[in-house]
């Protein structure tokens, strides 16, 4: 997605977790504890992937994306298709998404990634950002002043 930025991979996470329950630090039972809403979400919003589950190895997984963010409003927390993400993206200025895998079969599920969405990753374009003329400003403020400033 156009818009997408400040992606948060938690990979390295997950391989610890896979790691400790190899060694038997954790317990099947302390990993595999989807809640009954996450895998309805799964169910009914979720995305298949080609993944297969790292525990049952039975099952592919399926991503559900959480959305959060202030304009949401009541909407804040709902799971959402992928194919939602981006007129949401194109409306709102900002918000969170948090991706989650999840096996419907032995109940694993995991934090994959989190990003930003929405149209104020549009309008940044760092500091190459130009003012009247194609002096480059810093800020709104340095923008004003040199307009002001060529009256």
């Amino acid at each position: 997605m156009r818009t997408q930025r400040q992606v948060v991979n938690h990979s390295l996470r997950k391989r610890a977790v896979l790691r400790d329950l190899l060694t038997n630090r954790v317990g099947p039972l302390d990993v595999c504890d989807a809640s009954p809403y996450l895998k309805n979400a799964a169910r009914f919003h979720g995305e298949p992937t080609d993944e297969r589950c790292p525990i049952c190895r039975s099952e592919n997984l399926t991503h559900v994306h959480y959305i959060y963010g202030d304009e949401l409003r009541q909407s804040a927390g709902q799971a959402r298709t992928l194919a939602e993400l981006p007129p949401l993206a194109m409306t709102l200025r900002e918000f969170q998404v948090f991706v989650v895998e999840v096996c419907l079969g032995c109940d694993w599920n995991h934090l994959v990634e989190q990003y930003l969405l929405g149209r104020d990753g549009l309008t940044e374009s760092g500091p190459e950002q130009t003012a009247v003329g194609g002096v480059p400003a810093t800020d709104a403020s340095d923008g004003r002043r040199r307009r002001e400033a060529r009256r």
